[in-house]
């Protein structure tokens, strides 16, 4: 018997991303009453998690072990609701994105047709391909190894920058004497975004779950894809260019703070004593 369910793995891509799909058109119809197209930011947590739930029902009975199936269920679960939870508090009581509102007022027609096609399309197919290696995971037989379990250390790296550099923000927005300021401290004094570092870590230690087997190993274009987004498209760039728009220290914050990979600070310019 193969150590991998190819069958089951091909089947199981049309139906999940089925479940994709559902999940962001669910969510269009859903931002269409309440007026805000940014409450697809709260289903992209969300949607990992119900790729991740229906792959493991789906897997079920085609092996004998499922230490390897649970535990990416339970860690891309965490993740997602926690993501998901995140975000839907700190939105709460505002607006429209600046970035939707940026992005929607391109559009020549319909601006609900077009966020269904840019926004959550789009997110819908990105959502299904990343989480590639969380799918390949649940169909592999074979019991979990020593590289899965540096996988589930890589993800819990990645969930500590992530939860951690997000508290810490939240903490430093709720406190009226930083208001116009950057925040530079804790996590954010080695890195500008310990959130994106934390994300990026996360699916590589999945992929690293889900590498055992050559079919699990191939699913790397998946977290590769979500590092350039996180660190060229729309992560990293777009928010860089909207703090240094609107926050007189973030010039000099981008200096002297690693772009990604959490670095000690740079020295002040001999200029700035």
């Amino acid at each position: 018997m193969s150590d991998f369910g190819t069958h089951a793995f091909l089947t199981g891509l049309v139906l999940t991303f089925g479940v994709s799909a559902l999940v962001f058109v669910l969510t269009w119809l859903i931002a269409l009453r309440v007026g805000r197209f940014n409450i697809v930011d709260v289903t992209w947590g969300l949607a990992f998690a119900a790729i991740a739930a229906t792959s493991f029902l789906w897997s079920s009975g085609h092996g004998e072990n499922n230490t390897r199936r649970l535990l990416v269920l339970v860690l891309t679960c965490l993740w997602g609701v926690r993501l998901a939870v995140y975000i839907g508090v700190r939105s709460r009581g505002h607006g429209e994105d600046p970035r939707y509102e940026k992005m929607l007022s391109r559009a020549q027609g319909s601006r609900a047709v077009y966020a269904l096609v840019i926004v959550f399309a789009l997110q819908a197919v990105i959502a299904w391909f990343v989480s590639m290696p969380v799918q390949a995971a649940m169909y592999e037989r074979s019991p979990v190894d020593a590289l899965a379990w540096a996988g589930t250390a890589v993800w819990a790296v990645g969930v500590f920058f992530e939860a951690v550099g997000d508290a810490q923000l939240a903490a430093f927005k709720r406190d009226p004497a930083n208001k116009g300021q950057v925040m530079d401290r804790g996590l954010w004094r080695y890195t500008r975004h310990p959130n994106y570092f934390g994300d990026a870590c996360l699916w590589f230690g999945l992929w690293l779950i889900a590498a055992q087997q050559w079919q699990g190993a191939l699913t790397v274009l998946s977290p590769a894809v979500m590092g350039y987004f996180l660190s060229f498209k729309s992560g990293k760039p777009m928010l860089e260019k909207a703090m240094a728009a609107s926050k007189p220290g973030y010039a000099d914050y981008m200096r002297r703070t690693s772009g990604f990979f959490p670095m000690p600070p740079r020295r002040p310019l001999a200029t700035d004593a």
